[in-house]
């Protein structure tokens, strides 16, 4: 933190009211003599709570007094002598004072905490606007998705698990009209970590696998993708591959075939 948004801070006029912990003081210590900025700040604040604790107590020199007295005595005669102010009647003052600046310090603190409040107010209120943006956004796309699969000309195209899992499943809505895929893989275990599903549109004769998209961000709560339209297409086939892909299927990890 720089020099200047430490003094800003408030901590100063905390460590001179005495309100700091002990670990908070010997951090400003330490603040003070490594920036003799903050260590003449940190005077300013001393010298202005004494000039304004000497006007709760003003004081009356001897010589003062002694000129009152004279013209007191040239107008009413002799003056009787009073007993001079004890010492306490000066400490009501002091403590006046410091009554004041303790107060002003919890003022302070409070109005610290006041504004600290209100940030975390506004951190929650922003999170909370970034979650309905979200939730909107997914909600266009669950909308979107059921749009297509409820469409009459959509295809509905089951693939079935293969040697490796033979209870693998997934389904492919194809809808050659609107030239939309989408794949349902819920029926695939999640990928293990450094592996992603590829999905790969198929003509039989001679074989010619296409690769269509990947199914990145897999979870069990997310298993409907949307991948690329083959227009040729001739079967569907789904298998596991290194991240990002590879130009063509392993085939001892193809997990669901599928003939449209």
């Amino acid at each position: 933190m720089e020099a200047k948004e430490y003094i800003e801070s408030g901590v100063l006029e905390l460590y001179v009211y005495g309100l700091l912990t002990e670990a908070e003081n010997d951090e400003v210590n330490a603040m003070a003599n490594r920036n003799p900025e903050i260590k003449a700040e940190i005077i300013a604040i001393e010298k202005a709570i004494i000039n304004l604790s000497s006007s709760f107590s003003p004081f009356l020199s001897h010589s003062q007094f002694e000129k009152i007295k004279a013209q007191l005595e040239l107008k009413h005669g002799k003056v009787v002598t009073l007993k001079a102010k004890t010492k306490w009647t000066n400490y009501i003052g002091w403590a006046a004072s410091i009554a004041l600046l303790i107060g002003i310090g919890y003022q302070y603190s409070a109005l610290n905490e006041n504004k600290t409040e209100i940030k975390n107010i506004q951190l929650e209120k922003n999170k909370l606007q970034q979650t309905v943006v979200e939730l909107e956004t997914q909600n266009k796309e669950t909308n979107t998705i059921l749009s297509v699969i409820r469409d009459a000309q959509t295809k509905a195209i089951p693939l079935g698990g293969q040697a490796i899992d033979p209870s693998a499943s997934a389904k492919v809505y194809w809808n050659q009209e609107q030239q939309v895929v989408y794949v349902d893989a819920s029926g695939l275990p999640e990928p293990p970590e450094g592996m992603v599903y590829q999905v790969w549109a198929l003509k039989l004769n001679p074989l010619t696998p296409t690769s269509i998209g990947l199914l990145e961000n897999f979870t069990a709560d997310r298993s409907i993708f949307k991948v690329d339209h083959n227009a040729g297409a001739e079967a569907f086939g789904i298998t596991l591959e290194p991240a990002g892909g590879s130009p063509s299927p392993t085939l001892e990890k193809l997990y669901t075939l599928g003939k449209v």
